[in-house]
């Protein structure tokens, strides 16, 4: 060991004994406190500090009941979706903070499917549910993602996604939740088998198995294509929950063929329950999702299947004006900044809905609806300082949509 005297000084830095707080002696030379503060940071930028936090058990942990009164002030209806994801947020925060007991019994993760047409709130809940998660979240597009090999992002790339929302910590994302985002996007596009690869569809589910059953993935750290001289990151996906959503548009003629066929012959029970042909989406099965271009093996692997209504005409209206950051608060909010009062008389508001019906674009026809209405009082509004009230009347609205080239649009 090298002795120290008077004369020691940081062979790093070279600042003197009497000017550090701490000289460490090493065989033939010396290192001081700042540059052993220097190095620390050095080595949490490079390896992404690996260290992890434990799991933080003091925050209070809402109740299912309580999860969903959250949803419920930004979402509209959807019961029976809101009641499983609210299920499955609390079951993981309790898997996370289980320890194995004597008897050996360990909770494993239930993964969720989400089906609903298009604009019925399946991202809009996954967004909702991220504001009160003391986990790391994202959201992740499956339209992007190809094979191995291929033009597109890797699979692994969602586990990239989740690494920056937990700041690289590895640790804190292996018990993150992912939300996969137009997973119906990866069906397999025919059952025919034929010489070209399905590489983003047949092969994204392919490579999708192993990560939601739970493997350890290397994960490139900046996403993109994996090459030989990159450092990867080994993230465990045993505890990351994961919650797939898909519009699956024309899967009601296969659940329609399927309760069809069921009931041919003399097999018809007297006492057999009225369909509602309005929302076939309640009589899903994994059957479906099979007969859509989902394999088998991935439908295994997401257990928990679950559907959002479509909007009736009640639920459109609601949406209107009933969440916290509803469509009407926007545009009210919007003309605040300008000093001006909006108001809505409740015959727009209908007329609104009845052509977000009669479009069929579910809660985001709304928008493109109140966007065509309101285009020209948002253009002329902030150069005319003499307005400081406008009321948006049934003439107007019909007046503006009639103008606007939205009108010119069928129902599909």
């Amino acid at each position: 060991m090298a002795r120290q005297g008077k004369d020691s000084h940081c062979s790093f830095c070279g600042t003197p004994k009497n000017e550090t707080l701490m000289l460490i002696e090493g065989l033939d030379a010396y290192i001081c406190d700042k540059c052993v503060n220097q190095a620390n940071v050095l080595l949490a930028q490079e390896l992404g500090n690996k260290k992890g936090k434990a799991f933080d058990e003091t925050f209070k942990l809402l109740k299912p009941v309580e999860i969903k009164e959250h949803l419920d002030q930004y979402v509209i209806g959807q019961y029976d979706a809101k009641k499983v994801l609210s299920v499955a947020v609390y079951n993981h925060y309790k898997r996370l903070s289980q320890k194995i007991d004597k008897d050996e019994v360990e909770i494993e993760k239930s993964n969720i499917m989400l089906v609903g047409e298009t604009g019925t709130g399946k991202t809009l809940l996954a967004k909702t549910i991220a504001k009160i998660l003391h986990v790391p979240f994202c959201i992740v597009d499956a339209t992007v993602l190809t094979e191995a090999g291929y033009v597109g992002e890797d699979v692994e790339s969602i586990l990239t996604r989740l690494l920056q929302a937990a700041d690289y910590d590895v640790a804190s994302a292996e018990r993150g939740i992912v939300y996969i985002d137009e997973v119906d996007k990866v069906a397999r596009k025919s059952d025919n088998p034929s010489i070209t690869r399905d590489v983003s569809g047949e092969g994204v589910q392919q490579a999708l198995l192993k990560i939601l059953e739970g493997t350890i993935v290397n994960v490139p750290p900046q996403g993109g294509r994996k090459h030989p001289d990159q450092k990867m990151i080994a993230v465990n996906t045993n505890n990351i929950l994961f919650i797939c959503g898909g519009a699956f548009d024309g899967i009601e003629r296969k659940i329609a063929n399927r309760l069809r066929t069921q009931a041919v012959g003399y097999k018809v029970k007297k006492d057999e329950v009225d369909l509602d042909l309005k929302n076939l989406y309640k009589y899903i099965t994994p059957q479906d999702l099979k007969s859509f271009g989902l394999i088998p093996e991935l439908i295994g692997r997401v257990p928990v299947l679950t559907h959002l209504d479509p909007l009736d005409k009640e639920a459109l209206r609601n949406i209107l004006t009933e969440p916290k950051n509803s469509l009407i608060k926007q545009y009210v909010k919007l003309f605040n900044f300008e000093n001006v009062n909006l108001k809505f008389d409740d015959q727009v508001l209908e007329f609104i809905v009845d052509k977000a019906m009669e479009y069929k674009l579910g809660a985001r026809g709304l928008r493109s609806i109140c966007e065509s209405i309101m285009l020209d009082a948002m253009f002329e509004t902030p150069s005319d300082n003499g307005v400081k009230e406008l009321e948006i009347t049934l003439d107007y609205a019909r007046e503006k949509f009639e103008k606007s080239d939205f009108k010119k649009l069928k129902a599909a």
